[in-house]
C-alpha cells in the first residue's frame, strides 16, 4: 500500500467569456499530493491519502470522488475549515499558472498530534507531496514529524514542487528543501523549480549534491524534452521526452512521481537496496515509463491520469 500526504484541493478553471461581467468557472478535484494517491489508485495499486479534509461542500465532493476512485480514506482528518481552491489561468502552451485561495483553509492546518502514531504493516511507501504543504503551518512541520518517523522503516518519495505564489521567501523553500532531502530516499523536482531554488546551477550539479545528501535516486523533471535520473550507485539516466498535443500540463508532474513510484514497487525495486542494483537499462525503462504516463495526462484537460490500459498494461493481478 503507498499513503500520499499533503495538499487537496479544487482547481477552479475560468471558461472563456465574451461578457466581461461574466465568469464561467470549471471546477475538478485536485492537489499535488491527492494526485499522486489518484495516479497510485488508478494503477491498481492500494493508495490511503493523509490530509485534513473539509465537511464543506469541496470537501465532500472530494470525499465521494477518492471513494470513486478507490482511494483509502482512513487516515483524513475531518474539520469545519474550508477547501483551499487554486484558480487556475492557461499560457498559449497549457503551461498552468495558479492563483490560490487558501488562507486558513483544511489541508494547512495538520497539527502534529494528529499524525497517525502507527500505519499498517502493509504499507510500502510513503509520498510527501510539495507544493504549499510543506511550507505551510502546522502541516509542514507535522509532514515532516510523520517523515522523521517513518524513514526507517518505509520508502519515503519527495516532490517540492515549488509554489512561489503562496511563499514567495524562497528562502523559505530552500531551507524546506535542504531540511528534507537528507531524510528521504526519492526527490523528484522539476527544472522550474529548480530554477527558482538554484538560479545559475545546473540540474547535474544539483542532483550530485542530493545524492551526497544520501538520497538514493534523484530525478529532474523537463517538460517536453524528459527527465534527468541519478542513482546512488553512480548509474544516470537522460530520457527524452514524447511529443503530445498539449491540452495543459496540470497534473503531469504528478502522473510521472505516481507512475515511477508504481514502478519500482513492480519490479521489487521500492527500497534503497533494490535501487542501488538497478543497471542503466532498467533505470532508463523506468524513467522512460514516467514520461509516456505523463504525456497522457498532458494530452487531457486537468489532471485526469492514465489507468493500466492507457499505458498498455495488463490488469495488475495479471501482470505477476
Amino acid at each position: 500500500m503507498f499513503l500520499s500526504c499533503g495538499d487537496a484541493l479544487f482547481d477552479v478553471f475560468a471558461e472563456p467569456s465574451p461578457d466581461v461581467s461574466q465568469i464561467a468557472l470549471n471546477a475538478r478535484v485536485g492537489g499535488s499530493a491527492l494526485n499522486v494517491a489518484l495516479g497510485l489508485a488508478r494503477l491498481g495499486h492500494p493508495s490511503a491519502f493523509f490530509t485534513k479534509m473539509s465537511g464543506d461542500l469541496y470537501g465532500r465532493r472530494i470525499r465521494a470522488y477518492m471513494q470513486r476512485e478507490a482511494i483509502d480514506q482512513r487516515f483524513l482528518i475531518e474539520t469545519t475549515r474550508n477547501t483551499t481552491l487554486a484558480m487556475v489561468s492557461l499560457s498559449e502552451s497549457g503551461s498552468a499558472e495558479y492563483s490560490f485561495y487558501i488562507e486558513g483553509t483544511a489541508d494547512r492546518s495538520i497539527e502534529a498530534s494528529e499524525v497517525p502514531a502507527s500505519f499498517p504493516q502493509a504499507l510500502q511507501a510513503i509520498h510527501i507531496g510539495g507544493s504549499y504543504s510543506t511550507v505551510s503551518e502546522p502541516t509542514a512541520s507535522s509532514l515532516a514529524a510523520l517523515i522523521a518517523q517513518e524513514k526507517a522503516q518505509r520508502f519515503v518519495s519527495y516532490d517540492p514542487n515549488i509554489r512561489a505564489s503562496i511563499q514567495p521567501d524562497l528562502d523559505v523553500w530552500r531551507d524546506r528543501v535542504a531540511a528534507t532531502v537528507p531524510e528521504v530516499a526519492m526527490v523528484k523536482a522539476s527544472e522550474e523549480d529548480l530554477e527558482q531554488l538554484y538560479p545559475g546551477r545546473t540540474s547535474d550539479a544539483v542532483l550530485s549534491d542530493w545524492m551526497d545528501k544520501g538520497i538514493a535516486l534523484g530525478i529532474v523533471t523537463r517538460g517536453e524534452h524528459g527527465a534527468l535520473a541519478y542513482a546512488a550507485s553512480g548509474i544516470q539516466s537522460s530520457v527524452d521526452g514524447v511529443a503530445v498535443d498539449v491540452v495543459d500540463t496540470v497534473g503531469a508532474g504528478d502522473t510521472f512521481q505516481a507512475a515511477l513510484l508504481s514502478q519500482l514497487q513492480e519490479k521489487r525495486a521500492l527500497t534503497r537496496l533494490a535501487i542501488g542494483d538497478l543497471d542503466r537499462e532498467a533505470l532508463d525503462a523506468l524513467i522512460g515509463f514516467a514520461i509516456r504516463a505523463a504525456a497522457i495526462t498532458c494530452s487531457r484537460r486537468g489532471a485526469d491520469l492514465p489507468r493500466r490500459g492507457d499505458l498498455g498494461l495488463a490488469p495488475l493481478a495479471a501482470a505477476h
